[in-house]
């Protein structure tokens, strides 16, 4: 029984030996001759290790980065949108407000015309006055017309330029129903070579006509023929009869000029929309002067202008209500056109995912 023991650990002793000498033998070989380790589990698990470098970014980490993204972009989108259906919803409202103000003209209008000088001043109440029809008489002063334009005319197809013709109506003295301060009338539309041919003679008559406006007072003051001296002032009262005229007039407060139309030049004589106060100065008036649309039917035909305004153009406007509807649907077409756009740019991706 020993003796096998002993025989036993003689072989397990013989065994170690081996195996120790084996390995002092592997570990003595060089470098280039030492068999490469063929574990896998080390081999496979460095690609893991290389992989999660802080210098790769993972799928995970770039999806959240772009999922804040998307939803602003989603948004952006819709923005057209929005703002064609805010345009849209706008047109309305100014729809609204274009039927009030017309119809407020259209019932001004209509109003029986009364007397200028039954009427407060147009500075206290401004806006009470705007489209009232209104009855003055006076004389007109020919010497200080102003001409605004160029405006056109469209007869039987045929545009035609001219001007605008705006020429105070003075007060007829002794004559309790002519008006009692002057006005600023716009008789109507006169063709451009009327206008130049009238500057002509302006120009021409104003010097002869100071003259002899003085001529005659310095003979009033100078002569001791006194029943002469009423002589000239007799005729100048029949000529101011004879030449009274009575209008037909709507107030009005001037015009509001766009961004397009240039500045008036009172110097150079160049009026290119109605400012009641510049004209007013212009003329020597006050500048709260009242200011009326002459829209007198009656017009002579031996002597066609100035050409009165039309009242149906004053219940006309550039944009009418019917426009603003056509807008209004343009603008909704093209809001629902966006938005389909933009469903149809997003469908896709959520299909993907």
């Amino acid at each position: 029984m020993t003796a096998g023991l002993s025989m036993a650990a003689v072989s397990i002793s013989k065994t170690l030996r081996k195996l120790h000498r084996g390995n002092w033998a592997l570990q003595s070989l060089p470098k280039r001759y030492a068999p490469t380790p063929s574990s896998s589990s080390f081999s496979s698990s460095a690609p893991a290790i290389s992989s999660s470098s802080p210098n790769s970014s993972s799928p995970s980490s770039s999806q959240s980065l772009e999922k804040p993204r998307g939803r602003w972009t989603r948004w952006l989108l819709f923005t057209p949108a929005a703002i064609t259906f805010g345009l849209g919803t706008w047109q309305i409202f100014r729809r609204q407000e274009k039927i009030k103000m017309l119809e407020y003209r259209r019932l001004r209008l209509d109003m029986e015309p009364v007397q200028l000088n039954n009427l407060v001043p147009l500075s206290e109440k401004s806006d009470s006055l705007e489209f009232r029809r209104v009855v003055c008489k006076g004389v007109f002063d020919e010497n200080k017309s102003i001409y605004v334009g160029p405006r056109s005319r469209s007869i039987s197809g045929v545009t035609e330029n001219g001007y605008y013709i705006i020429t105070p109506l003075m007060p007829i003295p002794d004559d309790p129903e002519s008006v009692q301060s002057p006005v600023l009338v716009n008789r109507g539309w006169v063709p451009r070579s009327w206008r130049d041919k009238s500057l002509d003679v302006s120009r021409d008559i104003v010097q002869p006509s100071n003259m002899k406006h003085s001529s005659v007072q310095e003979s009033e003051r100078h002569s001791w023929w006194r029943f002469w001296a009423k002589k000239p002032r007799d005729i100048e009262d029949q000529i101011h009869a004879a030449a009274s005229v009575e209008v037909v007039g709507v107030v009005r407060s001037g015009e509001k000029p766009s961004i397009f139309v240039p500045a008036n030049d009172p110097s150079s004589f160049q009026w290119f929309y109605v400012d009641v106060p510049a004209i007013a100065h212009a003329c020597g008036l006050s500048e709260s002067a009242t200011y009326i649309e002459d829209i007198n039917e009656n017009i002579n035909p031996s002597n066609p202008y100035p050409v009165p305004k039309d009242a149906n153009t004053l219940v006309h406007s550039s944009v009418m209500p019917q426009d603003h509807l056509n807008y209004t649907l343009t603008w909704y077409s093209l809001s629902a056109a966006v938005t389909y756009m933009a469903f149809k740019r997003l469908m896709p991706k959520k299909s993907r995912r």
